[in-house]
């Protein structure tokens, strides 16, 4: 199980938000370059990018700073935020992104996910966001009256690279995981989840680890940058 390192993007800066909400920022560097060289040198697999601003606006606002990632670290980069187009996902790809995260654009568009996993198999994930029992949409803004298992179910029918499970109410709050909806999702999705919210320490890793092979990774952010948990820790725990 991979431990991904979450690299929050907003204004230029690495921050982290408090639930999502865009006015409880907490900025951790001013270089999200240097933050991204950092992780890999402490042993990260892989990273995890979230264009904040991209979210919110429905358009990409930081491919520059993704770009310059990407040619600065030698491991995988996945991106989401903002992604609501075939064209969008082409220019990431093209930039050099491993994976790309698509989250509100499928519920208004499911041929978007469609025809992104027809056209890049297994470089497509889909990004679950969930608050409540509810689908949060257009950078958790707003929650839709959609349940995560009707959308499971539906989408991953496509050539699916896996799921990024977020639990919202979790997030940057160093509260632990949701164990159960973790589960749930675990019992009804046929592909690889990355388990993101909440994931504060040693414990909370072995008992998302504990739940199967099926969760390839965790998405960890603010436990890392407080320092509640270091990374080097947090993959030893994570290894299988």
């Amino acid at each position: 199980m991979m431990v991904l390192p979450a690299i929050d993007l907003k204004d230029g800066r690495c921050v982290r938000l408090r639930q999502g909400n865009m006015a409880e920022e907490t900025c951790y560097a001013e270089d999200p370059v240097a933050m991204a060289k950092h992780w890999e040198r402490l042993g990260a697999e892989r990273l995890h990018l979230v264009d904040l601003n991209g979210a919110i606006e429905g358009c990409p606002r930081h491919m520059k700073e993704i770009a310059a990632i990407v040619k600065a670290v030698s491991i995988p980069v996945q991106v989401g935020g903002g992604i609501r187009s075939w064209e969008v996902v082409h220019q990431y790809l093209q930039l050099g992104v491993h994976q790309v995260v698509l989250g509100t654009s499928v519920l208004e568009d499911e041929r978007l996910l469609e025809h992104a996993c027809r056209d890049f198999p297994a470089r497509i994930l889909l990004g679950l966001d969930v608050k409540v029992d509810r689908v949060a949409v257009r950078g958790w803004t707003q929650v839709s009256l959609v349940s995560p298992e009707s959308i499971l179910s539906r989408m991953c029918q496509y050539a699916l690279g896996g799921v990024v499970f977020t639990e919202i109410s979790r997030d940057g709050m160093l509260q632990g995981p949701n164990l159960q909806a973790l589960a749930q999702a675990v019992r009804i999705t046929p592909v690889p989840l990355i388990a993101s919210g909440g994931i504060t320490s040693v414990a909370d890793i072995q008992a998302i680890r504990a739940l199967g092979s099926k969760i390839m990774g965790v998405i960890i952010g603010k436990a890392l940058y407080e320092g509640t948990l270091d990374l080097p820790t947090a993959i030893e725990a994570a290894a299988w």
